[in-house]
């Protein structure tokens, strides 16, 4: 939809026009995966498409909740935003959102009309979740004039994941929903939030996301990971008092200690997420160095790793990869990002990108009887108001 036909869409359905319309991308992180609630680094880039919000306060005590791709249709309460509706209600996101706020100390003297539309794939691991709760953010902070930053705003958003969505993810999605830039992917250090804009300079490839069209939903295996990392530093500590995270250990420093994880699933998932953060670093200064073969070899390993120690790939994601690395042209693919269904990201040259979606389309809908989507990624910038 355009923005013109929301604008009208929400005089049809609230009868009056909107105050403001506001944007905030999805992402796709091109290596660093599972790190991000490890402390490590996450290498995400914001891409041009995501969540549209239009608003109006309303006069009420009411906030009223409409999604174009969404079928419920909600009103809650102004004094009752603080309290999740059932799990997997899509309002929830906003509403937690506004209890971030209010927490905050903000006060909302009267309620929104909100209207909503993605086009985020749902369920793609595209972060359609971080762009509905950072769109939110980054309208009522400019509606309420609280001057929070956008690594704030990112905070908020992730906040209201874990208390709304249940879902105790790290801050990569919402810090590349709020902070993207065209044409850049950001280097961000999870632990301290400290991140540098990489130029992302590909001469003949391509960015392609494939899409699995198995939908992800993030939520228990997903916290069972961060409970194993959890039990991982807990067992390290006996050895290494102190230690805040995985991602604080080198790979000869894990290596000297990892004798210490008794659990041998808690310590497949400390081996990955202990190389992952490596990879991650070595990449970027391959990609500043304009050697893209060797980046994408490094994302072919960060797959395997996803695959083999980290549990977080199946049948859908690793046939997309697998089938990817078998064609000439292909720098180098790999799941991208919670798993357990969702998207691959792949550099592709461009002589190879028909190839690529006929050869891995064909190969995948065979194996698995789905078709997979492909989309050229282009990168885009961070939230914003239209």
């Amino acid at each position: 939809m355009t923005v013109q036909e929301l604008q009208k869409l929400f005089v049809e359905v609230y009868g009056h026009q909107e105050d403001a319309v506001y944007f905030a991308p999805g992402r796709v992180n091109l290596i660093g995966e599972h790190t991000d609630y490890n402390g490590g680094f996450v290498f995400p880039c914001a891409l041009s498409f995501g969540t549209y919000l239009l608003l109006r306060r309303n006069g009420t005590k009411d906030v009223h909740f409409r999604s174009v791709n969404e079928p419920e249709v909600l009103t809650v309460a102004l004094a009752d935003v603080t309290t999740p509706l059932a799990k997997g209600t899509w309002a929830n996101y906003l509403m937690g959102v506004m209890t971030q706020f209010i927490k905050r100390g903000v006060e909302f003297t009267e309620g929104y009309d909100f209207l909503i539309w993605g086009n985020v794939p749902l369920g793609a691991g595209l972060s359609s979740s971080a762009a509905l709760e950072v769109v939110t953010a980054y309208a009522l902070n400019d509606q309420l004039g609280t001057g929070y930053d956008r690594t704030e705003l990112a905070k908020i958003g992730q906040m209201a994941e874990h208390e709304f969505a249940f879902v105790n993810c790290g801050i990569m999605d919402q810090f590349a929903s709020a902070q993207g830039r065209k044409d850049h992917a950001i280097f961000l250090n999870c632990d301290t939030l400290e991140f540098d804009l990489v130029p992302v300079v590909l001469h003949g490839i391509k960015v392609v996301i494939s899409n699995t069209h198995s939908p992800h939903k993030l939520g228990d295996e997903y916290n069972d990971r961060v409970r194993e990392c959890h039990l991982a530093v807990d067992q390290l500590r006996t050895v290494r008092p102190g230690l805040k995270n995985l991602a604080e250990l080198t790979q000869a420093e894990f290596d000297q200690i990892k004798d210490a994880i008794t659990d041998p699933i808690a310590l497949k998932r400390a081996r990955h997420v202990v190389s992952e953060v490596q990879r991650t670093v070595d990449a970027v200064d391959y990609l500043r160095a304009g050697d893209i073969e060797a980046f994408g070899k490094l994302m072919n390993a960060s797959h395997v790793s996803l695959r083999d120690d980290y549990e977080v790939t199946g049948l859908y994601l690793d046939t997309l990869a697998e089938e990817a690395w078998k064609i000439d042209g292909v720098i180098g693919s790999r799941m991208t990002g919670g798993g357990f269904g969702g998207c691959t990201v792949s550099l592709v040259k461009d002589e190879a990108i028909d190839e690529f979606k006929e050869k891995v389309g064909k190969a995948y809908t065979e194996k698995t009887g789905l078709k997979a989507d492909f989309y050229i990624a282009e990168i885009g910038d961070g939230a914003k108001k239209i």
